[in-house]
């Protein structure tokens, strides 16, 4: 099997376990989606969350896609990227898939007017930055060196730059 089928497949079953677990089988055993009467008896929250949902979940998908084709390996710590991902929303942010499922868990709390989901999401919030320090970015910089430091000097981790980044070659890859 080629490297792009076998990324692609790999890419797609850690969306439906990883994310799929955590943004989306955990949050139901927590609500059954029940809705409950919205945050601060404020209708617009639940507008809030469905934006959040809805901003989150293209976003996820686009970071798991760019992990497939471009880095030709996928999210799994066991079947990680060939080529480091610094491309799309990675050009403004290192992390948008972790930011992505947050927004759709936290979407989900407002949506549903949820506070043990609200607790959850925050939790999730933690353990991915946790991780992120922990586990990935010294996992990262072993495996990219300088390419991971230079994105890593440029690229925040976790509030979005207004503008994209763009390598020293002046492109990025998505020109």
């Amino acid at each position: 099997m080629r490297n792009e089928y076998r990324a692609a497949a790999a890419t797609g079953l850690f969306l439906f376990f990883a994310p799929g677990v955590v943004a989306g089988l955990a949050p139901w055993a927590l609500t059954r989606w029940r809705m409950a009467p919205p945050f601060l008896d404020l209708e617009p929250m639940r507008w809030l969350g469905a934006v959040l949902v809805a901003v989150g979940v293209p976003i996820l998908l686009d970071s798991f896609w760019r992990f497939a084709r471009e880095g030709v390996g996928s999210p799994a710590p066991i079947y990680p990227t060939e080529q480091l991902v610094v491309t799309g929303l990675y050009r403004y942010v290192r992390n948008p898939m972790y930011l992505a499922v947050a927004a759709v868990i936290f979407g989900q709390a407002l949506l549903l007017g949820n506070a043990a989901l609200l607790i959850y999401g925050a939790a999730v919030a933690l353990a991915f930055h946790l991780f992120v320090l922990v586990y990935e970015e010294p996992t990262l910089e072993r495996a990219y060196g300088a390419q991971y430091t230079t994105y890593r000097a440029n690229v925040p981790r976790w509030l979005p730059r207004l503008t994209a980044w763009r390598v020293a070659n002046g492109k990025s890859g998505d020109d």
